[in-house]
């Protein structure tokens, strides 16, 4: 029974609130037309910082831009910047992995593909 109430008193202190967990904000700003054109920023007294601009998409969709940034624990930020739009989400950081390059075939096949597709040619 000892043991239990042990643990959880040790589950009840791990479980509290960290110092670093106290942060305010420090910046808000938005701002929205009600024409699809946004922008908005923000940031903490920790370190995290958002910002995006928004305009009309020709699908109807939103697209975006900015950025996003927070502390690590090993020091230092992790910076993104991002494009949204009709060809999807785009991610840039140098904290992103980087496949290998691909085969030297692909970009054959690629080729391959753009010709089929400018003589008409579907599957």
């Amino acid at each position: 029974m000892k043991l239990i109430v042990l643990a959880c008193l040790a589950a009840v202190a791990l479980a509290r609130p960290q110092k670093d967990s106290d942060a305010e904000t420090v910046l808000d700003e938005r701002e929205d037309r009600g024409d699809g054109n946004f922008r908005y920023a923000f940031q903490t007294s920790n370190g995290i910082s958002s910002s995006n601009v928004g305009t009309p998409g020709s699908e109807g969709q939103s697209n975006m831009q900015g950025s996003f940034s927070f502390p690590l624990p090993e020091g230092g930020f992790a910076e993104f910047n991002f494009i949204a739009d009709e060809n999807g989400y785009q991610p840039s950081s140098d904290l992103l992995p980087v496949g290998p390059p691909p085969p030297e075939h692909v970009y054959e096949l690629l080729r391959i593909a753009d010709e089929q597709r400018a003589a008409g040619i579907t599957f």
